[in-house]
């Protein structure tokens, strides 16, 4: 199956062995984002939302859901994450506004943590749609994108070539 490493022999899927990897500190940064209509930025950045703080919530879900990766991405090895953090920023659009969020998941050990960032955004985004639902099914998620990753012995460092509309958070 040449250089895909997630495939057997016989061509089946396996979890990758890493115990002759290196521990080595590993970083990832994931963006993603939610186009919001005015009545729930206004709901939300004011905090009158029924369900609560919004983004209180969908921060805890980001980072819980990062440390349950491996639950849910069948070949994703269970990591030791050492810290995540979760920002927003608000930006109005034409068609409303945007709430961008980028995820930051940090580990020690033997891969990478790309998966948990990108699982942290995606969850994040999917909490803000879940609790502002009843307000309106049209919101937009996306795009979601791993911003950088550092760390390891096997992969270069990467850093995405941001276009403008993938625009990264500061």
């Amino acid at each position: 199956m040449g250089d895909l490493t997630h495939f057997n022999e016989q061509g089946r899927a396996k979890m990758v062995d890493v115990s002759a990897k290196p521990e080595t500190t590993r970083t990832a940064v994931a963006q993603s984002s939610i186009l919001l209509n005015d009545e729930i930025y206004e709901l939300v950045t004011n905090q009158k939302m029924k369900k609560g703080d919004v983004l209180a919530v969908a921060q805890v879900a980001g980072i819980m859901a990062s440390k349950n990766t491996s639950n849910i991405i069948p070949m994703c090895h269970p990591i030791a994450l050492q810290g995540v953090n979760i920002a927003f920023e608000w930006e109005k659009e034409e068609q409303g506004y945007r709430l961008r969020i980028k995820t930051e998941a940090k580990t020690k050990g033997s891969t990478g943590v790309e998966m948990e960032a990108l699982t942290a955004a995606s969850v994040t985004a999917l909490t803000v749609y879940d609790m502002c639902k009843a307000i309106d099914k049209g919101m937009v998620i996306g795009p979601t994108f791993l911003v950088e990753k550092t760390g390891g012995v096997s992969s270069n460092d990467y850093k995405r070539q941001v276009k403008q509309t993938d625009r990264e958070l500061s």
